[in-house]
């Protein structure tokens, strides 16, 4: 059974940072691409980063871009989200998923955590 366990979620003011880290069990991790998602209050939860397998490929989504790093631990089968210059608009639940990449880096989840909320306060 795949299990996904975010931590590292909490509360920041505006230009802060956090680490968010997700520990996975249940598969070899490391033959998988993984990814974290973020479901803000009100809306659609949307793709923010993905790693391949060897952690040499990273993908972003337009609006975290030279703030967040995607990095994985394949030894420990954790992945890692790094959260820099944090704004309100950061505020969400943030999931931590394993998955696939296609040729193009395009990221499809198949086992989600259950979530950790990034609160951004101003």
């Amino acid at each position: 059974q795949v299990q996904l366990v975010e931590s590292g979620g909490g509360l920041v003011q505006v230009g802060g940072s956090l680490r968010l880290s997700c520990a996975a069990s249940g598969r070899t991790f490391s033959r998988y691409a993984m990814g974290w998602f973020r479901q803000a209050p009100g809306k659609e939860r949307a793709f923010v980063a993905a790693i391949n397998w060897s952690g040499r490929s990273t993908y972003y989504a337009d609006s975290v871009k030279g703030r967040f790093t995607i990095s994985r631990d394949n030894a420990k089968n954790t992945v890692y989200l790094q959260m820099n210059s944090l704004n309100p608009e950061d505020t969400a639940v943030y999931y931590c998923t394993v998955g696939g990449l296609t040729y193009y880096g395009y990221y499809s989840p198949d086992y989600w955590g259950q979530g950790t909320q990034v609160t951004v306060s101003s």
